[in-house]
């Protein structure tokens, strides 16, 4: 069984301006990362443009939202819209937006049917500080979200996890999980932090495990957090499937934040979280890019993040 990796040049396109921390230049560190020979066993597709995408992000987000996103984009040559004081449109974005969804759908297709092991979607605009209705945080679509509510739509999987490790809290992926008991969200981040949620005390219907990280933390505090909060609440759901929203922000290298791990703080949470998918879910893990900033540790991290999921499908 192989690991797919689901990417797409069109992630090139989503222009979010010169300073911007959630630029092109990430996906072309990463590209330069998975071209080494040890990479070459992943089995490679690019992102699909699906038909039916917009019928499956509204398991999500309200078709007059999605309205909304879609006539905002800029006519080609038009300046970039902002969404919000982060969160930036270009004409390029509405592809790559329906493609960083369209990626989530086909990762699940492909691991649900047991054609591939598990997944890694290299994907961009980010997805875990959409909420139903808002746009945020550089997010336009939750595409972790779409991918878990179509995994339940589509091939029947009954109860599905979110695991987060992004160093930001994913806040729209728990505001869309936040009354369903058969979703699970989990999720370690620095606290106080954007967007200000995250705190121990959210927790839905009993289905959010929140496990947040003080500035400064390192590698020791997180694999506490991941070992007597977030890995006994993911077993004790028993998912069907797991996903995972991969941030790499909380590198210690990371120019936005003020946690402290490293390369092998990353591979560590991917081997725990890989093994929990093994015993509870047939080995069926998607993982998503959200956040990471600082090019050579997005990269660094990406690359052991990859390697640990072929590790785990071998």
């Amino acid at each position: 069984m192989t690991t797919l990796h689901i990417t797409h040049p069109c992630f090139l396109q989503h222009d979010t301006g010169p300073g911007h921390p959630e630029r092109p230049d990430r996906m072309r560190a990463i590209d330069k990362a998975l071209s080494h020979e040890i990479f070459h066993p992943l089995q490679r597709v690019e992102a699909p443009l699906r038909d039916d995408v917009e019928q499956w992000i509204a398991l999500a987000h309200p078709q007059t939202y999605v309205d909304a996103i879609k006539r905002a984009r800029p006519a080609a040559g038009g300046d970039p819209v902002r969404l919000d004081a982060d969160t930036v449109l270009s004409n390029g974005s509405w592809e790559a937006a329906l493609r960083a969804v369209g990626a989530g759908l086909h990762a699940v297709d492909e691991v649900i049917g047991g054609k591939v092991q598990n997944a890694f979607c290299q994907v961009r605009p980010c997805g875990h500080h959409a909420e139903t209705a808002r746009a945020m945080g550089f997010c336009i679509f939750n595409n972790i979200a779409v991918a878990a509510l179509y995994a339940r739509r589509k091939h029947n999987a009954g109860r599905v996890a979110v695991v987060d490790f992004d160093v930001h809290h994913g806040n729209g992926t728990q505001d869309i999980f936040w009354s369903d008991p058969d979703l699970f969200f989990a999720s370690t981040h620095q606290m106080p932090l954007y967007p200000g949620t995250g705190a121990m005390s959210e927790a839905g219907v009993g289905n959010i495990c929140n496990a947040p990280l003080r500035p400064g933390d390192g590698g020791t505090r997180f694999r506490e957090a991941f070992e007597t909060r977030v890995l006994p609440a993911l077993m004790s759901f028993g998912p069907d499937l797991v996903l995972i929203s991969a941030g790499f922000d909380a590198h210690e290298a990371d120019p936005l934040a003020n946690l402290r791990l490293v390369e092998a703080d990353f591979a560590w949470a991917t081997e725990q979280l890989a093994e929990i998918a093994r015993k509870q879910a047939g080995g069926r893990l998607v993982s998503m890019l959200e956040g990471g900033y600082d090019l050579t540790a997005l990269a660094r991290s990406t690359a052991v993040h990859v390697k640990g999921l072929m590790d785990a499908g071998s």
